[in-house]
């Protein structure tokens, strides 16, 4: 992987709920699509990377990110703390010139059709100690913008948010039914730990055409499906590229086909339970309409996973994106012991699954799977550990925090670079996931 010249862009990325699972997706997706990139700076809250000028990052074809901004400019955080932590004038007088020098401002409202359009600031940040003056910092950057843009002659309100609100961040939500991204009027605020970074949101996540994907479907499976969101994120995991053929052995409803398929797949579904493999095929034959793919390619056969190759073909497939039984429902989170039994039985499904797909595999072809991973009363989870058994098979664990994609290097936490499973798991969960990236 080449790093970027210097016709190179900056872009932020604010992730979602799960920041190490949205940097491992954006990292596979950016090595997948762009000539060149390099991680400049990753944290919980945000991402600053820089990318080739003639690469593109479309936030659709993302699960995990929330917002991606443009920067126009940097400065050192040591500003940021005399201007709002030590309340020192100068500073701020400071931070005006640096975000009125951006050019931000004049690029905001220039395609409006309103009289008076809505602008909107988020700020995040690293270090906690910003916490408690992140609403002053909001309205002192909105101020700012306000200021300059009626001495422009551009009537614009600031949205600004009352004190009750936790975080003086717009949701996704909020910037779409605003039109900020059209009028380039979000501005991002995100204090680093050594580095503040000022950003124009150029693109949002669409809850809503996830939530069509979800509910909108024609069949649905709500107790055991796989959300869209996650399943785009497993999809780019593995490495996907156009035209490729993926395979759900696994596929239910066939959400994770349909993600893929609009990611450019081939797609290959497959479902012991004859009911999956109709209800799959009815939902892609209406995301085929539904979104216009006239080239669309894919089938769902029934068939017993333990026969995968019996029913697809050695070396048949790029990559495989599945989710796996991950046992029942439970209603109450469960003893440990119970949560190792449960364990136990479903070990040769899933043991006897890797075998089958490591010959269906095609040679360096990915397999991207999930394990469950069981809260249990003593606080103390049950994982699978399906790693030790994939290597025996064969598999080669898939490097996806490679040092070489890092700017700081030398800063990078071991426990980042030697991630060998991503999990995803929320209060509401008494069982989550645990993702597991092999390659052959």
């Amino acid at each position: 992987m080449k790093m970027p010249n210097r016709d190179s862009v900056s872009l932020l990325f604010v992730p979602g709920k799960n920041w190490k699972l949205s940097l491992a997706e954006l990292i596979t997706f950016l090595e997948v699509n762009c000539s060149s990139f390099e991680v400049n700076l990753f944290s919980k809250t945000f991402f600053v990377v820089s990318i080739d000028s003639t690469s593109t990052v479309d936030v659709a074809s993302l699960g995990g990110i929330i917002k991606i901004g443009e920067v126009k400019t940097s400065f050192a955080t040591q500003t940021v703390k005399e201007a709002f932590l030590q309340k020192e004038k100068t500073a701020k007088v400071c931070l005006k010139d640096k975000i009125s020098e951006t050019g931000l401002i004049e690029q905001m409202f220039e395609n409006s059709i309103y009289g008076k359009a809505i602008f909107g600031v988020s700020v995040y940040w690293i270090d906690s100690v910003f916490r408690p003056v992140a609403h002053t910092m909001q309205h002192f950057v909105g101020s700012t913008i306000k200021k300059a843009l009626a001495s422009m002659d551009k009537r614009a309100s600031f949205m600004g948010f009352a004190r009750d609100r936790d975080y003086p961040q717009l949701s996704h939500v909020e910037v779409l039914k605003k039109k900020m991204v059209e009028n380039k009027a979000e501005v991002l605020f995100c204090v680093g730990k050594e580095q503040t970074f000022v950003a124009t949101t150029i693109a949002v996540h669409n809850p809503f055409e996830f939530q069509k994907r979800d509910v909108g479907k024609p069949i649905q499976r709500k107790i055991f499906a796989i959300s869209p969101r996650l399943a785009r994120i497993m999809t780019n995991l593995a490495a996907l590229r156009q035209g490729q053929v993926l395979l759900d052995p696994f596929c239910g409803v066939g959400t994770i086909l349909q993600e893929a398929l609009l990611a450019g797949a081939e797609v290959v579904g497959m479902d012991i339970n004859n009911w999956c493999v109709e209800a799959a095929t009815r939902n892609l034959n209406w995301l085929k309409n539904e979104y216009s793919l006239e080239d669309a390619k894919y089938r769902v056969v029934q068939g017993d996973v333990l026969k995968l190759t019996e029913k697809i073909g050695r070396e048949q497939v790029d990559c495989i994106v599945t989710e796996p039984d991950l046992g029942p429902a439970l209603r109450q989170i469960p003893t440990k012991p119970y949560a190792l039994r449960l364990i136990e039985k479903l070990k040769p499904l899933h043991y006897s699954f890797l075998e089958e797909a490591f010959r269906v595999l095609r040679k360096d072809g990915r397999l991207v799977t999930v394990s469950p991973y069981i809260k249990t009363r003593s606080e103390q989870p049950v994982a699978m550990q399906i790693s030790n058994k994939a290597a025996e098979i064969g598999y080669r664990t898939a490097s996806i925090f490679r040092e070489e994609f890092f700017t700081e290097k030398e800063n990078l936490p071991q426990n980042l670079i030697g991630i060998t499973s991503l999990i995803d798991t929320d209060e509401r969960h008494k069982i989550g996931r645990e993702v597991h990236v092999f390659q052959k």
